[in-house]
């Protein structure tokens, strides 16, 4: 089982309770880059995903930890290889790469339509990293083949 939470407003006793009700997949998504937090994310705070990450890892070591993001916002290439960084340091197990559609004309506009061959740079960069699993594609979600996630990132390396 696999669940996608929001970031409690940064109350850890809510995650703990999400934990502790035993998923075999803890999601919660970083979304961007912190430079594009205020922008994309302005009810959320980079900082605070982060710790919800870190205190996931924490305090149920046997559950595996994944974020997603999107590209296609205006981040860098180097925006991205930070996010992913960050994300190891918290602990995160498997990361999940998307292009940004805008969903409305509301919503923000595409900044860029990010090339298949970054992709799967962004992707190799994530696995030299540590994490047990990078999906990363123009088409992938936060969900994407979420049953395949946790296989992978819970088969032992060779």
């Amino acid at each position: 089982m696999e669940v996608l939470t929001p970031d409690f407003c940064g109350h850890l006793d809510a995650v703990a309770r999400v934990l502790d009700a035993g998923p075999h997949v803890f999601n919660h998504n970083m979304e961007t880059a912190p430079r594009l937090y205020s922008r994309v994310r302005p009810q959320a705070d980079y900082q605070q995903s982060l710790d919800v990450l870190a205190f996931a890892r924490r305090h149920a070591a046997g559950v595996l930890t994944k974020s997603g993001f999107m590209v296609g916002l205006g981040e860098t290439p180097d925006e991205v290889r930070t996010l992913l960084r960050d994300l190891r340091v918290a602990g995160t197990d498997v990361a999940t790469i998307g292009q940004y559609l805008q969903p409305t004309r509301r919503n923000l506009p595409v900044a860029e339509f990010v090339e298949p061959r970054r992709f799967e740079e962004y992707r190799e960069y994530g696995l030299a990293l540590g994490f047990k699993a990078v999906f990363s594609g123009p088409l992938v979600r936060s969900s994407y083949m979420a049953d395949l996630v946790s296989d992978e990132a819970q088969r032992e390396p060779c």
